[in-house]
């Protein structure tokens, strides 16, 4: 450094604010570019959210008729539960039933999940038939009506026998 003139000491100064100054400039410029990007990505997920905003009164309608499903959990536990909101469903529309079976299951292509079903013999008016099955999407264990079967008897043409059989999954 000693060899060196205030002149060439002046340029070596400048020369490393100017190296300096393109290092940042280029820093910068990138940063700039990665925030406009990220402000245009934003704007296009508000668009988006804007065009699914719903107000609440509609939101609550289309969720009431959203059926309510919770995740199966193990046999006994699942099992239970199903039958307790059945007899509470078949309760609510005035159908006195025989005691649910539990019918044998299998395993499903379902990820593992076996899958229990219930069988339902009943007496009972054909309007209480419709008031139960319109209800049955209010079941957050039900995952499908297997079989129903009505038989009528000619002499009283309102009054039926259902088998009813229903299933869960269960882990």
């Amino acid at each position: 450094m000693e060899k060196l003139s205030k002149k060439d000491i002046r340029a070596l100064k400048i020369g490393a604010i100017g190296a300096a100054a393109i290092i940042v400039f280029v820093a910068g410029s990138k940063w700039i570019d990665h925030w406009s990007q990220a402000r245009r990505s934003l704007e296009r997920v508000k668009a988006k959210l804007e065009l699914i905003n719903v107000d609440k009164a509609k939101q609550a309608g289309l969720m009431s008729i959203v059926p309510v499903i919770e995740m199966p959990q193990k046999e006994e536990t699942q099992t239970v539960l199903f039958r307790n909101k059945l007899n509470e469903q078949l309760k609510k529309a005035r159908i006195n039933s025989e005691p649910l079976q539990v019918l044998p299951g299998g395993k499903t292509p379902r990820a593992g999940y076996k899958l229990v079903r219930l069988k339902c013999s009943a007496k009972c008016q054909l309007t209480q038939v419709f008031d139960f099955l319109a209800g049955m999407n209010e079941n957050p264990y039900l995952v499908g009506i297997e079989e129903l079967r009505l038989r009528c008897d000619p002499q009283k043409p309102q009054e039926v026998e259902m088998d009813l059989t229903v299933s869960t999954f269960v882990k």
